[in-house]
């Protein structure tokens, strides 16, 4: 059996070994709930996959959890709607003055 004649050094096998390494997840956010999920995979915090809902969530949850689930909905419809308004203006509302 072969044998190797010297020792590696740590740098060879580092340079050796550079590309190993985690990568981190490709994420994009639902489009109902605006939660990170990974690709091509329905959100588990609302149940929905490409804008239809799959999974009832609040249907498998005791009612202390659902209320609670749904108030966090609420707040995060509240901040979307709030960050919607804002939009950029026109050239003829720019010259408007005021």
């Amino acid at each position: 059996m072969a044998v190797p004649k010297k020792r590696h050094s740590k740098s060879k096998v580092g340079r050796r070994r550079q590309h190993i390494f985690l990568k981190k997840p490709t994420l994009s956010k639902c489009p109902k709930c605006a939660n990170f999920v990974l690709p091509h995979t329905l959100c588990s915090f609302c149940g929905y996959y490409k804008g239809k809902e799959v999974i009832d969530v609040l249907g498998k949850m005791d009612k202390k959890e659902r209320k609670q689930r749904e108030k966090d909905m609420k707040v995060k419809d509240k901040t979307e709607e709030g960050t919607k308004k804002k939009r950029s203006l026109s050239w003829k509302e720019l010259s408007k003055r005021q």
